[in-house]
């Protein structure tokens, strides 16, 4: 699926791809997060026969309209605070993927996976 608009110039399209990339690199470069997981054994399988990996690992996109909605799986660095650094990366990225994209984001779940010493 992609995100769509249109306006006196054309049609903007944009993939849940690129979104899940924007998303990912947001997540990375947030405090507490180690690295992006992915959501199942059968995701983890796939990227091993793969050569080059997408960019969206740990990122799961549904747009509906002009809506989005974000599912992000991490593991976070020990001894943080889970809920403060969750709530960071949620919302940072809805600010990034709303002023990439220019659509709403209606939700982020930050899904964590593991902790890492």
């Amino acid at each position: 699926m992609a995100v769509n608009t249109n306006n006196a110039y054309g049609k903007i399209s944009i993939s849940d791809l690129s979104i899940a990339k924007v998303a990912s690199h947001t997540a990375m470069e947030s405090y507490g997060i180690v690295e992006m997981v992915s959501r199942r054994f059968t995701d983890s399988l796939s990227l091993l026969t793969k050569k080059k990996d997408g960019g969206g690992r740990g990122i799961k996109v549904t747009t509906t309209g002009n809506r989005i909605y974000i599912d992000v799986y991490v593991v976070i660095k020990y001894g943080v605070s889970i809920v403060a650094v969750a709530e960071s990366l949620k919302e940072a990225i809805k600010y990034k993927v709303e002023a990439f994209t220019g659509m709403i984001v209606a939700t982020v779940n930050v899904n964590v996976i593991g902790v890492k010493l």
